[in-house]
């Protein structure tokens, strides 16, 4: 048998750091305005309503115009090295307006829209930024979830999805980490965005990389590629949708992220108020949470590769959030140490879910459809990352104001009841598994 460049194992884990970088880049924009939300208040004036349709407007491209799915469907006729290119400037462009909308518009100038009402120009502009940029990096996301499959199926494929998790962790803690210093050096809200506009730039370049080296892998499978792309049909959306295991993990996705992603936007501001946290170091704890699952979750991706339980992996990691989520809940723990020691168990909860998710999905669903499938999973997913912190704004703003703080009780009562509801699909996938026969929780090696 004439031996392919993926297996070489040095040129398969190349591609995976190239790949890896490029999304921990995108992390890092995305997630950059969180710890800026006390500043945007004090020094634009936003309130936690404007925050909110800020940090929802990630779904009006992805989720309102289903654009995410459009960008599967194009992974899957077009391959991964055109979608990743194409994403990867869309990211860019997203990128540029954003920081144009912090840098160069005045915040009291007002605009009237049609179902939006009059709002800040400011916000508009840095809300149509981050819209933009979602698009890319979720598109970017399932062609990079795509690349490591086809690249390791059959090999270490969950350690691999693992160490992409870990790296795009690395990307969120360090928008928990290092937006405040940035400011506090050159005095600028839009600098922290200038900064990861340049990341983003470096990992166009890097991505490169994976294209030099996966045109030479089709090469070598020239009939096997085309095989794939003749398979796919539109009409095998249809097959994804009717497959009752491929929605109870889309469900359980969505749920799982909601209650995850959505705090972290509010996560620096809820360890000042909750657990009087000197604000100058709110973000790091946060920050301990992506710094967990930068090694966690590659470690467990390793186990499930080398001995499966891949759905009662799922099961712990959301019965740990709810754990954790109980105890944000309760008034009198308010010592800064609880607030770190529930951030660990985040981390692990945060590491055991993605680790056996993203590999599960590939023995649901065949190759060809694999894209497609990613996509409807992320559109899934981008409902509760667009919706949620909107619901939890509205909330703070009506329900939680008391003077110029917040209580956050009742968005820490959504948190939770999310998190419950994603235990109800963990066990009902968990079930699936066992009629249908998908082998979740068997190893992904094989021997």
């Amino acid at each position: 048998m004439v031996q392919k460049i993926s297996d070489s194992v040095a040129a398969r884990w190349t591609v995976l750091i190239a790949v890896s970088l490029t999304m921990m880049c995108g992390y890092f924009m995305c997630d950059v305005m969180s710890p800026l939300k006390t500043l945007l208040q004090e020094i634009m004036g936003w309130d936690s309503v404007e925050y909110g349709v800020f940090s929802s407007s990630y779904g009006w491209l992805n989720v309102i115009l289903l654009m995410l799915i459009v960008g599967g469907v194009i992974l899957d006729k077009k391959g991964a090295r055109f979608t990743g290119v194409f994403a990867t400037g869309v990211m860019l462009i997203g990128a540029v307006l954003k920081y144009y909308g912090i840098e160069f518009i005045d915040p009291t100038i007002r605009t009237t829209l049609p179902f939006f009402g009059e709002m800040r120009l400011q916000l508009l502009v840095t809300s149509l930024g981050y819209a933009i940029f979602a698009f890319g990096y979720e598109t970017m996301g399932i062609t990079a979830t795509k690349i490591i499959v086809r690249w390791f199926k059959g090999k270490e494929m969950a350690l691999a999805l693992g160490m992409q998790v870990a790296f795009a962790r690395l990307g969120t803690m360090l928008a928990m980490v290092a937006p405040i210093p940035i400011y506090n050096m050159f005095g600028k809200l839009s600098t922290p965005i200038l900064f990861c506009t340049v990341l983003l730039l470096f990992g166009f370049a890097i991505f490169m990389v994976f294209v030099v080296m996966d045109r030479k892998l089709d090469k070598e499978r020239a009939q096997e590629a085309l095989a794939d792309d003749e398979k796919f049909r539109f009409s095998d959306i249809l097959l994804i949708f009717r497959n009752r295991g491929f929605w109870y993990i889309a469900m359980l996705c969505l749920l799982f992220y909601a209650a995850v992603f959505p705090f972290l936007k509010f996560a620096t501001e809820f360890m000042i108020i909750k657990f009087n946290v000197n604000p100058e170091y709110a973000g790091i704890i946060p920050g301990l949470l992506p710094l967990g699952t930068l090694f966690l979750t590659p470690l467990f991706g390793g186990i499930y590769d080398k001995k499966g339980k891949g759905a009662t992996i799922m099961l712990i990691g959301t019965l740990m959030l709810v754990g954790v989520y109980i105890t944000f809940s309760i008034t009198g723990l308010n010592h800064w140490l609880v607030a770190v020691a529930m951030m660990i168990v985040l981390g692990i909860a945060f590491s055991l879910v993605p680790s056996a998710m993203w590999p599960s999905v590939a023995k649901i669903i065949p190759m060809e459809r694999l894209g497609s499938a990613y996509a409807l999973i992320f559109w899934v997913q981008n409902i509760g990352l667009a919706g949620v912190p909107l619901v939890v704004g509205i909330v703070l703003d009506k329900y939680g104001k008391v003077g110029d703080s917040y209580d956050y009780t009742y968005p820490v009562y959504i948190f939770l009841a999310l998190c419950l509801t994603s235990v109800i699909f963990a066990l009902l996938l968990k079930r699936e598994d066992r009629v249908k026969g998908y082998g979740l929780e068997k190893p992904n090696i094989k021997k």
